[in-house]
């Protein structure tokens, strides 16, 4: 289980870029960043199922729309491959603002090529992951080989890429011609990845040899078999994905605690990014708790306050099933609605205040079954004597003390 959250940032031109960004619902190892192919989006099969699939297993993974592409702005005409490695240096620029920096590039096709030539500009990059990508940027006007004669005589034409129109301008392929080595990938001093399968039909696996060739160690190279360019299939994406976190670990630092023994009844809260999310830890669970965006967070788990409803809601119902069949009466469904009157901002601006505490919980049954007047009414009073409502309402006290990092 992961959460998708959209979000924009700003390009180098100042133009907003449409992203996704894909979290854990467990410790965030560390941030990846994907970038997509040409004719592409950020929601191509391959690029979500794979963000997905590293989410799940802890990696937290950024992809966006390239300018004029998508959801992004701009024209896609004064776009050029320069000006993609610019966007992917600013989607980093924003994940390195507020989460953390990528230490893993990830790119399909064109974005592979693209995040091949970007790495050494990202000093926490430490590894980069190709996924059936040519080795230079220049490969696409193979796509277009007639057109591109033409652009020697007009300034701009129209293209089909992938059964999509394009409009590129003669600036596009003269940026393409002054990219066309392969030195960026010589000069990496990354980890590298190699993913391609012998059977694409849109990028010739010849060109991940020239990938492979052009880098210096350590590299390693992994055939998808009979997987196709998008990796259509759900399970080619799952292992490209799983084959990643695995290879990655040698080189890339993970930020998350490592793991450890939580005793039953105890919970760790771990933070997930540099505002309010949170990751929450028991022996045996992990969810996220986030604040609202009206309140500055990113609404990405429920509130402190929603849990706290939740702790009181779930204890009342399963009291109530517990003693609803001890007594072998006829309860079909248990609803328990619950409300808090005041607004925690309020509380935690000033929580030294006498009165910062909580006032009213407003808590609702609904409890369909044929039962007579005495049964509800017992009902009703055992709702208010489970655990944890003995628990807010009784003597509790809380103690906080510092604990020195190991």
């Amino acid at each position: 289980m992961t959460t998708r959250k959209k979000i924009t940032f700003e390009n180098a031109a100042g133009q907003q870029l449409a992203a996704a960004i894909e979290l854990p619902v467990k410790p965030i190892k560390y941030y990846a960043l994907f970038a997509h192919c040409f004719s592409c989006g950020k929601d191509i099969i391959a690029a979500s199922r794979v963000s997905r699939a590293l989410a799940s297993i802890g990696i937290a993974v950024l992809r966006f729309d390239f300018t004029g592409i998508g959801s992004s702005d701009g024209d896609f005409a004064n776009t050029n491959f320069s000006s993609n490695i610019d966007d992917i240096l600013a989607a980093t620029d924003f994940l390195r603002a507020h989460y953390q920096a990528p230490q893993l590039l990830i790119g399909h096709s064109w974005g592979g090529t693209a995040v091949l030539n970007a790495a050494g500009d990202i000093p926490e990059c430490k590894a980069v992951v190709s996924i059936g990508s040519p080795a230079t940027a220049d490969h696409i006007l193979k796509q277009f080989p007639n057109e591109r004669k033409q652009l020697e005589q007009v300034e701009e034409i129209a293209v089909n890429v992938g059964g999509k129109p394009f409009h590129i301008k003669r600036q596009f392929v003269d940026d393409l011609e002054a990219r066309s080595t392969t030195d960026k990938i010589g000069d990496l001093r990354k980890a590298l990845l190699v993913f391609h399968s012998p059977y694409d039909n849109i990028v010739s696996i010849d060109e991940a040899t020239r990938i492979f060739v052009a880098a210096k160690h350590p590299k390693s190279f992994i055939t998808l078999d009979k997987a196709d360019h998008l990796l259509s299939n759900a399970d080619d994406a799952e292992y490209v994905a799983n084959t990643i976190a695995a290879w990655a670990t040698r080189y890339v630092q993970s930020d998350a605690p490592e793991p450890q023994h939580i005793p039953k009844g105890e919970v760790l809260i771990g933070e997930g990014n540099k505002k309010f999310l949170r990751e929450v830890a028991t022996d045996d669970h992990s969810w996220l708790s986030d604040e609202p965006t009206s309140y500055g967070g990113d609404n990405l788990g429920p509130d402190p306050y929603e849990q706290l409803l939740s702790s009181l809601g779930t204890c009342t119902s399963m009291t109530l099933r517990m003693y609803a069949n001890h007594k072998g009466w006829p309860v079909d469904d248990i609803s328990v609605k619950l409300k808090h009157s005041r607004i925690h901002e309020k509380d935690c601006a000033d929580p030294d205040k006498a009165n910062c505490k909580l006032e009213l919980i407003e808590k609702t049954l609904t409890i369909e079954g044929d039962l007579d007047e005495k049964q509800r009414k017992r009902l009703l009073e055992v709702a208010d004597r489970c655990p944890v409502h003995k628990t807010l309402l009784g003597n509790l006290k809380v103690s906080t003390e510092w604990v020195e990092e190991a």
